[in-house]
């Protein structure tokens, strides 16, 4: 586990951008029952996160199509709810950063770790996008 005062602006840069937090299993299966589209960011305090994985997303976010719901759990930090999502991101294993995409209940778009390293916040952003032109009303 990782201090709260070294998580905290990294859990505030995604709730001041609109996320939710899900600090237990309950809040993830309740997040991911809603109709529509929900994305799950996996939180971390790796450089990647705060480089272009955080960035990213939040840009992502600048366009009409977005997903209905938007939610976080913290890797190493919020232990329960990030099992939970993890759970429900299968068959992919568990990463960190990572974003998923759930339309009513069901995954449909996933970015792994190695979908993030090396890559803009840009980059992340167009990827998501274009996964909410899809999936998004």
């Amino acid at each position: 586990m990782y201090p709260e005062e070294l998580v905290k602006p990294m859990r505030q840069e995604l709730t001041d951008a609109g996320f939710i937090e899900l600090q237990t299993s309950q809040d993830v299966e309740n997040a991911l029952k809603k109709e529509g589209t929900t994305l799950v960011v996996v939180n971390s305090v790796c450089g990647c996160a705060a480089g272009t994985a955080r960035p990213g997303v939040i840009a992502s976010l600048q366009l009409d199509k977005t997903p209905n719901n938007l939610t976080t759990v913290f890797a190493g930090v919020d232990v329960e709810s990030t099992a939970k999502a993890r759970e429900m991101m299968i068959p992919f294993p568990p990463s960190s950063p990572s974003v998923a995409l759930f339309k009513d209940g069901q995954l449909v778009h996933m970015l792994e770790r190695h979908h993030i390293e090396g890559r803009s916040a840009e980059m992340i952003a167009a990827n998501l996008t274009g996964a909410y032109e899809e999936f998004c009303w």
